[in-house]
């Protein structure tokens, strides 16, 4: 079963990626790249929940891939893994787009905990596994949906296409980033799909009176759309 965060990982390092990899495969599915030119475009095409990368990569460094993907509007948290303890360095890498430092080495623990602090702070991740989006629970354990304790029957891509909307609540999402998050960017699966099981969500939140919940935005996307209050 597919789990709710995607994380992608950038180090040149086969050994450290591993690693890295053990320690949050539990938690993430993870995509591991050894290459900043790679992880630029992974990045920019392919909607993750997280970024860890290294400073020291081939084909251009942590920084450089950085500053790129944020000057292309790319808004997903990035922790940067280094070597370098300077505050000089750390000020750069904060004045590029970084959001939070990890200093090599590093015990497994103390990265976990990062990344979960990064996810919290971005409403991808909350300590009891659960997603809340107005009067709707989603459990991401067990992949339930319960509005007032009523439960709510969603198959497979209904629910990470809700999940998907709930971790980026009030924000748009266009339908291109929806097929590349459910269906995965190489999937041979036409993008008119994704309206298929959105009319499907839809009609099954209406019938526990959450019809208005996912807005479309003619022409530019869709947005699951809560007040500021619940917005947490």
């Amino acid at each position: 079963m597919a789990k709710a965060i995607k994380i992608l990982l950038v180090e040149d390092d086969t050994n450290l990626a591993d690693n890295i990899v053990g320690v949050l495969e539990d938690f993430a599915d993870v995509k591991a790249v050894e290459d900043g030119l790679e992880g630029e475009y992974e990045a920019e095409e392919v909607p993750y929940d997280l970024v860890i990368s290294d400073l020291m990569l081939p084909g251009q460094d942590g920084l450089t891939m950085i500053k790129k993907i944020r000057e292309k509007k790319v808004a997903t948290p990035v922790l940067v893994l280094t070597a370098k303890t300077s505050l000089d360095d750390k000020v750069e890498g904060f004045n590029v787009g970084a959001d939070d430092y990890l200093t090599k080495p590093f015990h497994g623990e103390e990265l976990l905990a990062r990344v979960k602090a990064l996810l919290r702070r971005a409403g991808a991740y909350s300590e009891d596994n659960t997603i809340v989006v107005g009067e709707l629970t989603l459990n991401l354990e067990n992949r339930g949906v319960q509005v007032h304790g009523q439960q709510v029957k969603l198959v497979g891509k209904e629910f990470d296409i809700l999940t998907y909307l709930g971790q980026n609540k009030n924000i748009i999402v266009t339908r291109d980033q929806i097929f590349d998050r459910v269906w995965g960017i190489d999937s041979d699966t036409t993008i008119n799909v994704v309206n298929i099981y959105l009319n499907n969500l839809r009609r099954k939140l209406e019938a526990v009176g959450q019809g208005g919940l996912i807005k479309t935005l003619r022409n530019i996307g869709f947005i699951l759309e809560v007040p500021d209050a619940e917005n947490n």
